[in-house]
């Protein structure tokens, strides 16, 4: 595509804003303005807000996918954008810990399905579909473990045009009741012998979650080669926060950040659904970027 100097402008800031390797202003402008262009024109064509489903397991770029395409769509478009992260929707550590005194012991660490405000997720998404206004949007600290203040979320001023909702098991299905039977990881072998904890996840991705998939009208995938990925990925996330809470206060630095052997476990709450989504998703996805192990796009479908 012919490259506009404020598109040229646009990913030079944005490059220098993320601190992201300079290949990335090819990558972006080989790809993903064109599928910019193509969410502008699935809009124009609906004439009403669209909604795009964007699904990468951690670390693979798909918040920083979405964020181009916001701003590209905001600054270049003059596109009235949201982004939402289905990781702004946790609940409270205070929730999660009830959930793991009455469900299951698991269910206090956040990220699996059933550790979301699913309800709240759905009265957002209305909310913006039928383009209403002066409602908040929730806003998570990772680094603390608990939403962000009331106070402190954002406020929708106007009428969107284009909603991105990203998330790490967006899009993903629920497994069948062999599938479940049979341990992934020492997590699920060693905390999770009776399978209380997985059949609750898989019954919640299939009562709360599959209805609000209805409302995407157009999905993304950033496909990982394989789950062994997500931990190099995810240290590497890991790090970046680190350096990101260097000037924080003591309380928020010191707070919610893993090490390497807790990364590990960690993942492995989301290896199941991880894989289930490597192994399905790609099929019902609109436009899929295969990665390679350096998160370097190998093949793509759906876009040019």
């Amino acid at each position: 595509m012919k490259v506009t100097p404020e598109s040229k402008r646009l990913l030079e800031a944005f490059i220098e804003k993320h601190q992201l390797d300079t290949n990335f202003g090819e990558v972006a402008l080989t790809w993903f303005i064109p599928l910019a262009e193509k969410l502008k024109a699935h809009h124009d064509s609906a004439k009403r807000p669209i909604f795009i489903g964007i699904n990468g397991c951690q670390g693979s770029g798909k918040s920083t996918l979405t964020e181009l395409l916001l701003t590209y769509l905001i600054e270049i478009k003059q596109l009235n954008v949201i982004n939402l992260s289905l990781d702004d929707f946790y609940y409270s550590k205070t929730h999660r810990q009830q959930l793991a005194a009455n469900v299951h012991p698991l269910l206090a660490t956040r990220g699996v399905p059933g550790t979301h405000d699913t309800n709240l997720l759905k009265q957002v998404l209305l909310g913006l579909k039928d383009q209403q206004t002066g409602f908040a949007i929730p806003r998570f600290n990772k680094a603390t473990d608990d939403p962000f203040p009331k106070q402190e979320w954002p406020i929708i001023e106007k009428p969107v045009d284009i909603v991105l909702m990203e998330g790490w098991c967006w899009g993903v299905t629920a497994q069948t009741d062999e599938q479940l039977s049979v341990p992934i990881n020492t997590l699920e072998s060693e905390e999770d012998k009776g399978n209380a904890w997985r059949t609750y996840v898989n019954q919640q991705l299939q009562t709360e979650y599959q209805n609000l998939y209805q409302l995407m009208d157009f999905w993304i995938m950033l496909k990982a080669p394989s789950f062994e990925c997500v931990f190099d990925w995810r240290l590497q996330q890991e790090q970046k926060l680190i350096q990101k809470l260097a000037t924080a206060s003591d309380s928020e630095a010191n707070s919610g950040i893993m090490s390497a052997n807790e990364i590990k476990r960690f993942i492995q709450h989301y290896q199941r659904l991880t894989e289930q989504s490597l192994a399905t998703l790609a099929d019902s996805c609109d436009v899929v970027f295969d990665l390679d192990k350096q998160r370097k796009i190998i093949n793509v479908k759906g876009v040019k």
